[in-house]
């Protein structure tokens, strides 16, 4: 396989950044995220990519649920922030306030929307595991364009 096509060609896959929430027990985490897309209407499914040495893959595989806060164009600082493991405390994760969702998860407070989903399917194979998740719960609070890996220069791919 030539090794600089198949880089440059799955990193043409266009990507939002979204925050995923995981709780298991007392123990909780957010994880920035971008290999995310919905799979299906009904129910509604969507499928994420969860690094396999994280804390969010440990938490999400535990308790079967997890959370997506969506990110705005304009919030690469809280995208940054999230890229590692951060402790809860005092109702923020680091600068950064959160709220429970109904599934327990942290749901960012300054996402425009966000989800709540229930695991229906957990792959492991590699080094991020295949979660498919059915929403469970939706929120809104802003309308606005997604964060891209385009708008922050960021390439995570290939």
């Amino acid at each position: 396989m030539d090794e600089n096509a198949k880089k440059k060609g799955l990193r043409m896959i266009p990507y939002g950044l979204q925050v995923l929430g995981a709780r298991h027990g007392d123990k909780q985490t957010v994880a920035t995220i971008n290999w995310t897309t919905q799979a299906s209407f009904a129910p509604p499914l969507v499928v994420v990519g969860i690094k396999t040495d994280s804390t969010a893959h440990e938490l999400v595989k535990q308790s079967k649920k997890f959370t997506l806060s969506m990110l705005g164009a304009g919030q690469k600082d809280l995208a940054l922030a999230f890229f590692k493991h951060v402790e809860p405390k005092d109702g923020k994760f680091g600068n950064h306030a959160f709220t429970s969702g109904k599934n327990g998860c942290a749901i960012i407070t300054d996402a425009p929307a966000a989800v709540e989903c229930d695991v229906v399917h957990f792959y492991e194979n590699g080094d991020h595991s295949v979660v498919v998740g059915v929403v469970t719960e939706a929120y809104l609070t802003k309308e606005t364009d997604p964060l891209t890996l385009k708008e922050c220069g960021f390439n995570y791919g290939g």
